[in-house]
């Protein structure tokens, strides 16, 4: 089954709220091996000027998984994940994520093309937090390998 091309410019309802926590900001800085002291000790982030440990910042993936599993899980998508590829990723930030947000995220399909026999999806993911602002708006291309 192919990638179902109506997809493009498709809204997802939101995802369920992801409620920030000070281990999962560590156990995800310590994955990347990010040492900064911002995401592992609180009065380092405090002293800072924040008010919880910050979330490294690739920490959003995290986030817009759960939206694109949504997207993966679509009746209509046509989308064979043991066939896809993560092309591409990218952040854009209004402010950094901190421990204690609760943040809900929202994929849109941006495009979908189709490139040598495979097909490309871009999805991106707004993410806001419990009072609806902005905080981080994650892309991602994901490539749909085509038959062999």
């Amino acid at each position: 089954m192919a990638v179902n091309p109506a997809l493009e410019g498709r809204v997802l309802p939101p995802a369920l709220a992801y409620l920030v926590g000070r281990e999962k900001v560590r156990e995800f800085a310590r994955a990347v091996l990010s040492t900064s002291p911002l995401s592992h000790d609180v009065a380092a982030a405090r002293a800072a000027g924040y008010s919880d440990l910050v979330a490294p910042p690739t920490f959003p993936i995290v986030v817009q998984e759960k939206t694109l599993a949504q997207l993966l899980a679509e009746p209509d998508a046509g989308i064979d994940f043991s066939r896809v590829v993560h092309g591409e990723q990218r952040f854009s930030y209004s402010r950094p994520i901190v421990a204690g947000d609760e943040l809900i995220a929202q994929l849109t399909v941006a495009s979908i093309k189709t490139l040598g026999g495979h097909t490309m999806i871009t999805a991106v993911s707004d993410i806001t937090d419990s009072s609806g602002a902005h905080v981080v708006t994650a892309t991602s291309t994901l490539v749909v390998r085509g038959d062999e």
